[in-house]
């Protein structure tokens, strides 16, 4: 809406008015000037004696108008993309609500039957025989709970029953070398006496611009860590050490390893261990290449790829040795000392328990247990090296396991569904073979991975 400013009009109390000069630029251009306004452009109201501008209230109410005609204002690509994410959203919303109609919400835990007072005494009329009672008692939304409970107690008896544990033989390290001689002839048996971490010096024979990253499988296969060895790759000739006209770099192993659980929080602690000056890690949180990538495993259903060499997984600490070697040269014994006591940390949640990949590699296992495993490389290499392992309640972390890597329709009784059958698939296996055998036994994982029960 679009208004004379240049017109004064007097209205009266009696509501007579009369106009004082036309509008400029109109049929009857006058410059005279309003007495009223003094040559000021403005509309007056007199309302009780008390003069009120109309521009002003006018100029109000039209912008009010003009926040909903900016929204129509919208480009055509905007609006469809605002109605199709409110629809996708709806969709998404309704979804959850019919999968959820007959069964619990998938927030809360199967597992907290009953539900607990507000007020933390007792209830009115209740004794504290008769809360445990109704405390104890299972939820009757899980159905498949009230309905499976007594066959799920009797397949636990059973498998209970037969569970004899039994002392682990360890491997001699030569047979070790015979399963892996090149990662031997890259990691020697002896470490810099003046690093916390354990490190040593390796010739390097390529030229100053040779890429030591060019055939790393890590970057290979995954882009999102290309930007990383793009900064290493940049500061790798500067932090090589020469001598005798050969170049060595330094190649480190962790100090240290959070080995799991997944769903333990060993994200957090990898994030709050990171804040320390003195500790760096990987530049993967979990490179997963003792259990996995050295097999050429990333998914078991995937198949097998190449496996990444020990070198490509030692190009992974190359930012820390790059501050231990600068520590290592410098002249001030205060910058060596500083230098000398980083130490090296690594996550890969599943060291502690993937060993899927022995049925594939190792032969001459006795019994369906496997001959070696992870650990056995590990304390090989570094029999003093430190583990970190965080636990949870297992029944708790099960499920939240399951709520993490499960595909769609998650619910409290597919939930239930799965575990019965990985216990029967897991009591079938215990009828005939011995615990460390069915724990690495690859087929309990087409049903429900990481039982509460499976450890190494």
């Amino acid at each position: 809406m679009r208004h004379c400013i240049n017109c004064c009009i007097q209205l009266l109390p009696d509501e007579a008015h009369t106009q004082q000069v036309s509008c400029r630029g109109g049929p009857h251009h006058s410059r005279q000037e309003c007495p009223m306004c003094k040559g000021e452009n403005k509309i007056v109201f007199r309302v009780d004696g008390k003069q009120m501008n109309l521009l002003a209230v006018l100029e109000v109410r039209a912008e009010g108008n003009e926040s909903w005609s900016g929204f129509l204002r919208f480009k055509k690509g905007k609006r469809c993309s605002l109605v199709f994410g409110l629809i996708i959203m709806t969709l998404v919303m309704a979804s959850y609500i019919l999968s959820g109609v007959h069964q619990e919400l998938l927030i809360s835990s199967p597992f907290h039957y009953g539900a607990l007072p507000s007020n933390p005494s007792l209830m009115d009329g209740e004794n504290p025989s008769d809360t445990k009672e109704h405390h104890q008692q299972p939820s009757v939304n899980n159905i498949s709970y009230v309905k499976d409970d007594p066959s799920i107690k009797l397949i636990i008896n059973s498998i209970t029953a037969r569970i004899e544990f039994t002392t682990r033989q360890l491997p001699d390290v030569e047979d070790l070398k015979k399963q892996e001689l090149h990662m031997f002839s890259v990691i020697p048996h002896k470490f810099l006496p003046n690093s916390k971490s354990p490190c040593w010096y390796e010739e390097f024979t390529g030229r100053n611009t040779t890429d030591p990253y060019l055939t790393n499988s890590y970057v290979l296969y995954s882009k999102r860590f290309r930007s990383t060895f793009d900064a290493l790759r940049k500061a790798f000739w500067g932090h090589l050490s020469h001598a005798h006209g050969k170049h060595f770099r330094l190649r480190c192993l962790p100090h240290f390893y959070i080995i799991g659980q997944p769903k333990c929080g060993t994200t957090d602690l990898y994030d709050r261990l990171r804040l320390h000056p003195e500790v760096k890690f990987s530049a993967i949180k979990e490179p997963h290449w003792w259990t996995r990538k050295r097999f050429g495993i990333v998914r078991l259903r995937d198949g097998l790829r190449d496996r990444y060499p020990v070198e490509d997984y030692l190009d992974l600490f190359d930012l820390a040795a790059h501050q231990i070697h600068q520590g290592l040269q410098a002249s001030s014994a205060k910058e060596q000392s500083k230098m000398n006591r980083i130490i090296i940390g690594e996550a890969s949640a599943s060291t502690m328990w993937d060993n899927n990949a022995w049925t594939f590699f190792y032969d001459n296992s006795t019994d369906g247990e496997p001959p070696f495993l992870t650990q056995d490389f590990i304390h090989a290499f570094q029999p003093d090296a430190k583990l970190i392992i965080m636990l949870r309640d297992p029944v708790e972390r099960l499920y939240s396991d399951y709520l993490y890597f499960a595909s769609s329709n998650k619910s409290a009784d597919d939930f239930h569904e799965k575990v019965t059958e990985a216990l029967q698939l897991f009591e079938t296996c215990v009828l005939g073979y011995s615990l460390r055998a069915c724990v690495y036994n690859n087929t309990l994982n087409n049903a429900m991975p990481e039982l509460p029960f499976q450890t190494s």
